[in-house]
């Protein structure tokens, strides 16, 4: 059973307390974690602070840096793919393409690194005629990266990418569950090039590592992916301090009567919705058809379901494994169960075996269920009729997320109306919620967080905007 510690200014280092990271579809211990104490967080952030003091890397040394390791993931995809599959549950198809955008996610940053720059300024009122100003952007310090379980590569390399292309130092803490890979995109910047004191990753438990690092003020920004709550916590935690938070969301999708192909359409919700079993903060989760094509699309909807294959996510064949831990699908069960007690109908699936939830369409849902008014986290879809586009868009608003909305339609006019109305990060026409392209800027309203991921976008938040006026004699 392998072991990992705490890799602070280039070495690793091991507390007395651990924790066992487990093979999420056999329950196999598969690896022991250390569990940081106060001391460790502290001199994770002094090595990063010390390092972003004394050491500066050249926006050409950290574009090389990141491309020489974006080569190395590619030489290790397949070993990289199968640390998530044990760790994570995630099927072996979709760890290999986590590893394909993670690459390109470190691409995209690397090129970044050489392109921030700031702005002229005009200064055209009275009084300035002999000055000249402009603006330039610069690091903001040790940024502190917190890290969710579900795309604990993609997005990993998401901030820690961003991170160093600005010219930051960073604490990584990894969630518990899944520390393994964040370790070794450790490994592989180090082998890179990094230096020492540029990233340092500190594991253990959220709760209490989390406010360890929210009370050191030496931080001079957090970027985390999580939860609602989580989120909250932090931002009031945190002050006047930078924070970029990327929460939940109920991802709903509009089915209009004029969807240019609605198998396209059914295949997309119901696959998207079913990928990484449910858990990801943009998967398909509330499905509004219009009634005039509602029972067809349920019909397609259930025959995709149908021929997807769920079970050992080694297999590369399998669409659909396990959730991150059976208490999640006790818990996306207990939801089912209820729904259905309010009134709700099972089109398909909804039964359980361990970790493992068969995906599930829900029908004659409403919309104080759990179902479709929190985020269920879980492969679970709820297909609802109606009649009135603007019904539609008010029941799609009627959520206090707001990440990412899919449309289907071949109306320009209402895709523009849903480009206005829908409040929502993004508003992806013809296409899932689920959709990301990793270079875009990705972040929602409401609930759903603030500030913007993406490359070029999380640069942006990652540096400090600073005039400097010049007076000429």
């Amino acid at each position: 059973m392998e072991t990992y510690g705490h890799y602070i200014n280039g070495t690793w280092i091991h507390d007395e307390n651990n924790f066992t990271v487990y093979d999420k579809y056999t329950g196999e211990a598969i690896a022991t974690v250390g569990n940081a104490s106060k001391e460790t967080v502290n001199k994770a952030v002094e090595s990063a602070l010390e390092t972003f003091r004394s050491r500066k890397l050249s926006p050409t040394q950290r574009y090389d840096i990141l491309m020489k390791a974006a080569g190395i993931i590619q030489d290790r995809k397949e070993e990289l793919a199968l640390v998530m599959v044990r760790e994570v549950g995630k099927v072996l198809k979709d760890a290999l393409a986590e590893i394909d955008r993670g690459t390109q996610t470190l691409i995209a940053s690397a090129e970044e690194a050489k392109r921030i720059a700031g702005t002229g300024i005009p200064l055209g009122q009275p009084g300035n005629d002999q000055k000249m100003a402009f603006s330039i952007r610069v690091p903001v310090g040790v940024v502190c990266a917190i890290t969710p379980f579900n795309f604990p590569f993609n997005l990993t390399v998401h901030k820690v990418g961003p991170a160093i292309a600005a010219g930051n130092t960073i604490v990584l803490k990894p969630a518990e569950m899944t520390p393994i890979i964040a370790c070794k995109l450790a490994e592989i910047l180090t082998e890179a090039g990094l230096p020492a004191g540029f990233l340092n990753v500190v594991n253990g438990l959220g709760s209490e590592m989390g406010q360890y690092l929210l009370e050191d003020e030496r931080i001079a920004m957090y970027t985390f992916t999580g939860s609602p709550g989580v989120g909250r916590h932090i931002k009031s935690a945190t002050g006047i301090r930078k924070v970029t938070l990327e929460l939940g969301n109920n991802s709903p999708n509009i089915v209009h009567r004029d969807a240019p192909d609605l198998q396209r359409a059914a295949e997309l919700c119901v696959t998207r919705g079913y990928s990484n079993a449910g858990q990801a903060c943009i998967s398909v989760q509330r499905v509004y058809v219009h009634q005039d094509v509602f029972n067809e699309f349920v019909d397609k909807a259930i025959q995709v379901a149908q021929k997807l294959k769920v079970g050992d996510p080694k297999d590369p064949s399998t669409d659909i494994g396990p959730m991150i831990a059976e208490r999640e699908a006790i818990r996306a069960e207990s939801w089912i169960k209820e729904a259905v007690a309010q009134g709700a109908k099972i089109a398909f699936g909804g039964t359980r075996e361990g970790a493992v939830l068969q995906p599930t369409i829900l029908t004659n849902t409403t919309p104080d269920m759990k179902v479709m008014c929190q985020e269920v986290f879980a492969p679970v879809i709820s297909i609802v009729p109606y009649e009135d586009i603007d019904d539609a868009f008010r029941q799609v608003n009627d959520s206090r997320f707001g990440l990412q909305a899919g449309f289907f339609t071949n109306d320009l006019q209402l895709a523009m109306r849903a480009a206005h109305e829908l409040e929502f990060g993004g508003v992806i026409i013809n296409d899932v919620s689920t959709y990301r392209a990793d270079v875009m800027p990705y972040g929602g309203v409401k609930d759903s967080g603030t500030g913007k991921e993406g490359p070029h976008h999380a640069v942006q938040e990652m540096t400090d905007e600073k005039i400097v006026v010049i007076h000429m004699q």
